[in-house]
């Protein structure tokens, strides 16, 4: 077996051909866009549809793309893109078949800890005209109730104390945007590409609401010069296993410290305001939009909604991969009746798109045997608020929703630390000393913390729901528990 190749500019030539590599010149690459949070997911969406338009036209090579850690588990990701001269694989399955690309659009890696004269730098450069970012929700250091600022955050209580050494995500944009005004030149165009609902109008509220706690000139200038477009993203992206990278040097014969594994789907719809400018991604695929709502209702409470709702009872089944939860009929049945029940309804059909189409698309993405997607990562990413936002809309409207409430009871079951079999499981959450003894010993309760349920908290309705369920599972067995009702 030949000796497996590591990517770097000087290996391209010795590249598999089995392998897409960069055409384009890597040499003309400039930076044009600041991303932070320089995770999997931007490397197998934004900077693959950046790097599909740096192979169509070369004009294109002015929008390379400096990635930002902001987290300590960004520090090896960083070196590892480093050492490859920034290039990486980006491997894409479907249940057929697998192919590999080189991905060549990142021209800088950037942490943010100790770095940071490199990403002031980056983000100061006038040819810089977007700033992004995917950070998770989390990363917006939010109310989950009211989905503004939250100024008990402890990055926030640090960024109000120091704002020209931010170190939450906003705080970081805010300061960026500050410096553009001082120096009397055109702010950045502010791109999220997180999975939140109306992402660009709660990044703007967010950044609204530090700035009028910080300047009032500030806030004014931002509020009257800064665009903030929203957009929806689309793709299943897992987490990269050790074993992965054996799979890579076998399959492609490549020696990758850091590639990415994703679906072969991908969407991105976005609003077109970018005032200083932006790459031609509609000649890749990208959508751009006057209102994208009506495309990330969609997204958001038909696939996420539906993949958490999958992930906790599947996780308590002792399904560790999405792909096995699907085998299973009872979670494949619930998951195509929550669908049509319940969340379907609530969407209004984005023009042009045929919804039972996208649901039924959706259970066999899901399936993808090759995706390898974890129940444990679903969990332990996805905002409660992809279940509580279909529910809100549901409970105004006075309708049952006994699916959605199966789904909440599960995640409150899967709290306990253990699956239906008494094996671990790792509970990853902010209230996690709070939630793990409440969900033993009170389960129901849970629903009455106001920080994760926002207006929800207490709900009379939902606490009868949900506390049915909880008792019909510690009878029957979570899944034991459904049978019954699909």
């Amino acid at each position: 077996m030949p000796t497996p190749v590591r990517p770097s500019r000087k290996n391209l030539g010795h590249i598999p051909p089995t392998v897409a590599r960069p055409h384009f010149d890597r040499t003309a690459l400039r930076r044009g866009i600041v991303h932070l949070g320089m995770g999997g997911f931007h490397r197998a969406h934004m900077a693959r549809y950046t790097h599909d338009l740096m192979e169509k036209r070369a004009d294109a090579l002015a929008w390379g793309i400096a990635g930002v850690g902001l987290m300590p588990a960004d520090a090896p990701l960083g070196e590892a893109l480093a050492a490859q001269d920034h290039l990486y694989t980006l491997v894409e399955r479907d249940a057929e078949a697998d192919g590999a690309t080189i991905i060549g659009s990142v021209v800088q890696a950037i942490f943010a800890p100790s770095q940071r004269a490199a990403m002031r730098a980056a983000i100061d450069d006038p040819a810089t005209r977007i700033v992004s970012l995917t950070v998770t929700e989390a990363g917006y250091c939010l109310d989950s109730g009211s989905k503004r600022l939250n100024f008990d955050h402890p990055l926030i209580r640090h960024d109000l104390a120091e704002p020209a050494a931010p170190r939450s995500a906003i705080g970081i944009i805010l300061d960026g945007l500050r410096r553009r005004r001082d120096a009397g030149q055109a702010p950045f165009t502010v791109l999220s590409c997180d999975n939140i609902q109306h992402n660009g109008d709660v990044l703007r509220r967010a950044l609204l609401d530090l700035a009028k706690a910080q300047d009032a000139a500030l806030a004014r200038w931002v509020e009257d010069r800064a665009s903030v477009p929203n957009t929806m993203v689309d793709r299943i992206t897992p987490v990269t296993r050790p074993d992965d990278l054996a799979w890579l040097e076998t399959r492609f014969g490549l020696s990758d410290a850091c590639p990415v594994f994703s679906e072969r789907f991908r969407q991105w719809v976005i609003e077109d305001r970018f005032p200083s400018g932006r790459p031609a991604w509609e000649e890749v695929g990208v959508e751009f939009a006057a209102d994208v709502t009506p495309f990330e209702q969609m997204k958001l409470r038909l696939l996420n909604a539906s993949h958490l709702a999958i992930a906790a009872p599947g996780e308590l089944a002792s399904h560790a991969l999405i792909d096995e939860a699907m085998r299973d009929e009872r979670l494949s049945a619930y998951m195509t009746a929550l669908m049509d029940r319940e969340t379907g309804p609530t969407v209004r059909p984005p023009p042009g798109i045929d919804l039972a189409a996208y649901q039924n698309d959706l259970v066999h993405r899901f399936a993808n045997p090759n995706l390898r997607d974890t129940t444990a990562r679903v969990n332990a990413d996805a905002p409660l608020n992809y279940l509580l936002d279909p529910l809100r809309d549901r409970i105004g409207e006075g309708l049952a929703s006994p699916l959605l409430e199966f789904a909440l009871a599960a995640w409150i079951r899967r709290l306990r630390g253990r699956d239906d079999r008494g094996q671990p499981i790792a509970i990853r959450h902010p209230m996690a000393d709070v939630l793990r003894p409440l969900a033993e010993s009170d389960p129901a309760a849970v629903l009455s913390i106001r920080p994760l349920f926002g207006d929800l908290a207490g709900h009379p309705g939902l606490q009868d729901g949900v506390s049915r369920w909880l008792a019909a599972m510690d009878a029957h067995g979570t899944l034991g528990a459904l049978a019954a009702r699909i």
